[in-house]
């Protein structure tokens, strides 16, 4: 997901600048300093306040240069021990398939629904963003084996559990349920989440509510929206991990409402997503610094970001 690509959906839930500064959110961050290009930043995370917040890499990319879904880069983010993730569709034979659109057209030279293509039909294709061949779950799993104790894999799944089925919780279950702490399974369908709790117990898991909440927002305000994760933050699902849009976030701070702190208190972490640089090598322009100071102020766990180097090194130029 990208949160910058929602802003109308989210717009009326988007805090501006002068509303977090009249409340006290923020303090301003000056004049960047120049940060030379050559410096190394890995895109593993920022320190800030004495607290750390992971960058993850969201459709394994460390750049907008990036192909989308790519082995390498997945290797890579494996070698350093880097938070990534990657969006799983299943297949007709039950396994799964490095993909996020419905149909094979949508990022591949192929044709049809996902669901209704087998590994062999898949294997050939290429991707047409980078021209690499998508990456299928038997070869995910072998990948694992290679990665850094500390690195972390998110599974976004983006069929319901109706559509996985049996067989598909079955490969799941044979080829990823020893990965144990390397792996958190997401989805929308909280049936599926709680597939996953009951099946494969050893997986971390998270859900992502922000739809919910900004529907709730503006139907029957801000109380609702706490009240409304606070019952899913108790809920059956047992999640690791709350991932929240970033102007959400920013928008229920200004008003007095912690998301952030609200899920740390339940023992849950937050991932904030998707802040992404408009000008990557120019770093944050003003309202960005401003935006990414504000959310930082909160100490989520993790960002998401299609950019997490020139996330690193952009804030390193604001943030010494």
């Amino acid at each position: 997901m990208v949160a910058n690509q929602r802003l109308e959906t989210l717009d009326s839930v988007y805090v501006s600048y002068s509303e977090m500064h009249s409340l006290r959110l923020i303090e301003s961050p000056g004049l960047p300093k120049e940060i030379p290009m050559t410096r190394a930043f890995s895109g593993l995370g920022i320190r800030h306040a004495g607290h750390f917040t992971r960058l993850k890499w969201h459709r394994l990319r460390r750049s907008f240069n990036d192909p989308l879904f790519s082995a390498e880069v997945m290797a890579e983010g494996f070698r350093l021990g880097a938070s990534t993730e990657l969006d799983l569709r299943v297949r007709s034979d039950g396994g799964f398939v490095v993909l996020h659109d419905e149909e094979l057209e949508g990022e591949t030279n192929g044709h049809g629904l996902i669901r209704q293509a087998a590994a062999d039909d898949i294997r050939p294709l290429r991707l047409t963003a980078g021209g690499h061949h998508p990456i299928l779950s038997e070869d995910l799993a072998s990948l694992l084996q290679t990665a850094h104790p500390e690195a972390l894999l998110q599974f976004d799944m983006k069929d319901e559990l109706a559509v996985i089925g049996e067989r598909g919780m079955a490969h799941l279950t044979e080829y990823f349920a020893g990965a144990g702490s390397s792996i958190i399974i997401s989805g929308h369908d909280l049936d599926l989440i709680l597939a996953v709790k009951e099946q494969l117990p050893s997986l971390k898991r998270g859900i992502d509510p922000t739809d919910k909440l900004i529907e709730i927002y503006r139907e029957n305000g801000l109380k609702a929206v706490e009240e409304d994760l606070r019952a899913d933050l108790a809920g059956r699902t047992e999640p690791d991990t709350i991932y929240l849009a970033w102007p959400l976030i920013l928008r229920a701070a200004a008003e007095g409402l912690d998301l952030i702190g609200l899920c740390r208190d339940a023992g849950k972490l937050v991932d904030a997503w998707t802040f992404n640089l408009q000008s990557p090598d120019e770093g944050f322009d003003a309202d960005e610094a401003k935006h990414f100071t504000a959310l930082m102020g909160l100490k989520p766990d993790q960002i998401t970001t299609d950019e997490p180097i020139a996330t690193e090194r952009a804030w390193a130029a604001i943030d010494g």
